[in-house]
């Protein structure tokens, strides 16, 4: 995990944590289906402007995953586009999984930018007929007490995804504070997902909000799935688009048990 210089973590009795997801498309702001042709797999020049204002709608919260950010490569101007955002959002930690790589052209990548100080930080690569998906896991606290997040963008096939979210289960199947954020690319009622909850300590949302397409959303495949022990007292999507996904956030008020296990950046 790579934390700015000067940064002093400290515990503070943290009772809420403020999350939000989104898959950025590589930075670029899709207002239409022709847009992906057009803006996502080449240098644009309206990407730099858009993730400015991603940085200054995320600043308010303490953990953010990011799915389909580009890892350094041509399409994104060659910027660690996770890395740009921690800095300009000003977030003491980032670390990203790159995943599927297109020559230099395109590399995405799971992110993770957080205000909380992770104590361990793992990629692990997703089963699939075609290789590129992964989780990124990240724990906060130790032993039982601690906070696992994964953060994943899961495949388009049903078949593949009850593969991932399998090996996701498998990952979380003895943790009882638990959070599951990302692209699912399916409804949080699904098979694969219900199979998750049956599996772990994860709970299905209430009202998942719709964010996909983000011009018109109609479909709920961006999640936030906490376990039971974490409250989720809101569940909303952002109102900007920075993509063509809309971005999910959520607020969780932990139990007393986490509260003064993590520590906030500062």
């Amino acid at each position: 995990m790579n934390a700015h210089d000067g940064s002093a973590p400290t515990p503070d009795g943290i009772t809420r944590l403020r999350l939000v997801s989104c898959n950025i498309v590589a930075g670029a702001s899709v207002g239409r289906f022709s847009d992906y042709v057009t803006r996502t797999w080449l240098p644009h020049p309206g990407k730099r402007a858009n993730l400015d204002a991603l940085a200054a709608s995320i600043a308010e919260f303490d953990i953010v995953a990011l799915q389909e950010s580009d890892a350094g490569t041509l399409r994104s101007g060659f910027v660690n586009q996770t890395q740009y955002l921690a800095d300009a959002a000003d977030f003491p930690y980032w670390s990203h999984q790159p995943n599927r790589r297109v020559s230099r052209l395109a590399q995405s990548a799971n992110g993770l930018i957080s205000r909380l100080e992770p104590t361990e930080v793992i990629d692990h690569p997703l089963p699939g007929r075609i290789p590129g998906r992964g989780a990124l896991l990240a724990r906060f606290g130790a032993g039982r007490d601690a906070l696992c997040v994964v953060i994943s963008h899961l495949s388009l096939g049903p078949e593949a995804r009850m593969r991932q979210l399998g090996f996701i289960a498998d990952l979380l199947a003895d943790t009882p504070h638990a959070v599951l954020m990302g692209d699912m690319n399916c409804a949080a009622d699904s098979p694969e997902l219900r199979e998750l909850y049956r599996r772990t300590s994860l709970r299905p949302p209430t009202a998942p909000p719709a964010t996909f397409p983000s011009w018109r959303p109609r479909r709920a495949i961006d999640h936030i799935l906490a376990s039971e022990a974490l409250e989720v007292e809101s569940l909303w999507t952002l109102p900007q688009a920075f993509s063509d996904h809309l971005p999910v956030a959520a607020s969780l008020r932990l139990p007393a048990r986490l509260q003064h296990g993590l520590k906030r950046a500062a």
